[in-house]
């Protein structure tokens, strides 16, 4: 019987996905596309903030192209949730004056922002339109450990840029806009999306992290990826939908590890309970190996994330896809 080999991560998915573009309320917007990531943008009285970046400056254009239909405003701030680089590397089509980041963010990009670049081009190459474009590393301009106030002018009211605690990774934020009781969430929520966990802290972000996310009380939540859940009972269900997915997967993987078995059989337990449900869902495959590896590496007591490089990378892939 021939061996099928799965491709590695999302290397074989090239397939551009349908782009959506969401009008909140007046003057905060989102695109959305398939489960690729998610960038939102919110217009202050004579400027506009920009939440996310794309993977690469030429992805970044195409999205500011469908916002400048909107506002010609200039973009004064650009606030990347966390050091990822799809979600970052393209904030040079922005020309924003300040980038903000949290602290922490700032400190895992100088620590591992080169491995994450070529980590995440390997595994996503069709989200890193004409790499060649990227100018190198996008560092922040301003940063803050807690929370961050940007007035908007006039009757807009406040963006509030907060830190819920450690979860994705370990510097995460969130950007409010309480008038309006929407919530940009980044990669700390999903909705119908896989997560990955493999920088993650799986225990604070499946409780006290989505506790303080769930507490702003949103009414519409533009999460990392995954369509706009509007309404409080969707933005309740998607906050439901990624603690439970942390929940089972640290659940089993836990019960794997404390029986002293290995990560590639607590890998198989968790691709065949969570399957079922969440296999449909863009990125599950891709995210699974790396999201258990990470967890398994915090009951081996590794607090911090080790660092993915495009060697290890593909390295965990084949050792947890065997036996499958």
């Amino acid at each position: 019987m021939a061996v099928v080999t799965k491709a590695f991560a999302s290397s074989a998915d090239l397939e551009r996905k349908v782009e959506t573009f969401t009008e909140l309320a007046d003057g905060v917007y989102a695109l959305t596309a398939e489960g690729d990531p998610n960038v939102g943008a919110v217009e202050g009285e004579d400027f506009v903030v920009c939440f996310e970046a794309r993977a690469t400056p030429v992805a970044a254009r195409r999205w500011l192209d469908l916002l400048r239909e909107r506002t010609d405003k200039p973009v004064r701030y650009l606030v990347l949730s966390h050091y990822h680089a799809v979600r970052v590397l393209g904030a040079s089509a922005f020309d924003a004056q300040e980038i903000i980041t949290h602290e922490t963010t700032r400190e895992l990009i100088a620590e591992r922002g080169e491995a994450d670049w070529a980590s995440e081009l390997g595994r996503m190459p069709r989200l890193f339109e004409e790499p060649d474009s990227i100018p190198g590393l996008t560092r922040p301009t301003l940063t803050f450990t807690d929370r961050m106030v940007i007035p908007l002018g006039g009757d807009r009211g406040d963006l509030v840029l907060a830190y819920c605690g450690r979860g994705h990774t370990a510097g995460d934020i969130v950007a409010w806009l309480p008038k309006k009781k929407i919530l940009f969430a980044g990669d700390l929520v999903e909705a119908k999306a896989a997560l990955y966990t493999g920088d993650a802290f799986h225990d604070d972000w499946a409780t006290t992290t989505l506790d303080a996310v769930a507490a702003f009380g949103a009414e519409t939540l533009v999460g990392g990826r995954g369509a706009v859940a509007q309404g409080t009972e969707a933005v309740a269900a998607a906050i439901a939908q990624s603690r439970h997915f942390l929940d089972e997967l640290r659940r089993i993987v836990g019960e794997v590890h404390r029986r002293g078995g290995t990560v590639g059989e607590a890998f198989r337990a968790t691709h065949t309970a969570l399957e079922p449900e969440y296999g449909r869902w863009p990125i599950f495959e891709h995210c699974l190996p790396f999201d258990v590896q990470r967890y398994w590496d915090e009951l081996d007591g590794h607090d911090w994330p080790v660092v993915w490089t495009a060697e290890r990378d593909r390295e965990v892939w084949a050792a947890l896809q065997e036996g499958r």
